[in-house]
């Protein structure tokens, strides 16, 4: 098995013609592919490592015995064995996501790219596209100031970027309000973005690469809906990374979405608390004292969400399935960036 690299995905669908792609195109990572309940049982793709619900429930896992069944978080299960099996980078994306032949190609925490010169929310696909467009997530409020003017960049220089979100192409990830009103799909230009302490936006699970000081930030959160538990993890960590005086970078394309079935309504539904709860979200993280230690990012992550639960954003039973996701990490030897749970 190849060692050091590992993708994950998760699936309910038997292979599609981006699990295929990957798994022929890409020998050297580790290809890790979560099932569910709905998952087809005969599931099957030569160079896939498949973890069936019997396989999952085998782990030396409390966490991936009480993960819900039938939601996208089952993915958090792929990210534990990953990091069991020694992985040093993990790549995300999703069964739908084309790869181009640049996607994965040049993997590096040190990234060269234009800094955003601004503090608060940023919309960062305005440095990619001049289409009226913004990433799931993105506060409604404040979308049509991001197009009115946009924010400068800095001259390049190389960032540390343990979190670098690779946008995608064709039918590009945004709320079910713009699909609603808009048909088009997105060809990005070029470009890095880096986003540092005190500029934020949502960044999703579709195209992802983390590096282990940032891995206690992989946990999707169980009890909020499929359309906010990307982004609102996406909200944690990017408090947590800035507070390692680390950066995030939104980059190019490397990827081309051919989008699965969706409710359109549904999909709006869901994402109904993202808007009328980001902004709120993220004054209380950035009100936060946290510590700046390197080895304090659980415990980081764990008061996060306890403030959500206070202000009754993510229900209580969150803390339980957070702590189980802390304890599996310590116990699969990460105790180097995780804190030891009694």
């Amino acid at each position: 098995m190849p060692e050091n690299k590992a993708i994950i995905i998760t699936t309910i669908n038997y292979p599609t013609d981006a699990v295929k792609k990957i798994a022929s195109n890409y020998p050297d990572w580790s290809f890790i592919v979560v099932g569910d309940k709905r998952t087809p049982t005969d599931w099957n793709w030569e160079g896939v490592q498949f973890l069936s619900v019997q396989n999952q429930l085998a782990l030396e896992s409390a966490f991936a015995r009480e993960c819900p069944f039938n939601h996208y978080v089952r993915k958090n299960i792929g990210y534990l064995k990953a990091i069991q099996d020694g992985a040093k980078v993990i790549a995300e994306t999703d069964d739908d996501n084309i790869p181009y032949d640049s996607f994965l190609v040049w993997v590096d925490k040190q990234v060269e790219g234009h800094p955003v010169q601004k503090h608060g929310w940023e919309n960062v696909y305005t440095h990619f596209t001049d289409a009226k467009i913004w990433p799931r997530g993105f506060p409604l409020e404040y979308i049509n100031e991001s197009f009115r003017k946009k924010s400068l960049l800095g001259e390049k220089s190389t960032f540390d970027c343990p979190i670098q979100q690779y946008i995608v192409d064709g039918d590009s990830d945004v709320d079910a309000i713009y699909r609603l009103t808009t048909e088009q799909e997105i060809k990005f230009r070029p470009n890095t973005v880096i986003l540092k302490d005190g500029t934020f936006c949502p960044f999703n699970s579709q195209n992802t690469i983390w590096w282990p000081e940032a891995y206690p930030l992989l946990y999707l959160p169980s009890f909020v809906s499929f359309r906010l538990t990307d982004i609102w993890r996406s909200f944690i960590a990017q408090i947590c990374l800035y507070k390692q005086g680390k950066n995030l970078a939104f980059r190019e394309a490397t990827v081309f979405q051919v989008r699965n079935k969706h409710s359109l309504i549904r999909d709006f539904k869901d994402e109904v608390p993202g808007y009328v709860n980001n902004v709120r979200i993220m004054e209380i993280l950035s009100s936060l004292t946290l510590s700046e230690a390197p080895d304090k990012t659980s415990e980081n992550l764990r008061l996060c969400y306890e403030k959500l639960v206070e202000a009754e954003i993510i229900p209580q039973e969150e803390l339980h399935l957070i702590d189980l996701w802390l304890k599996d990490l310590n116990h699969l030897g990460a105790s180097h960036f995780c804190r030891n749970i009694k």
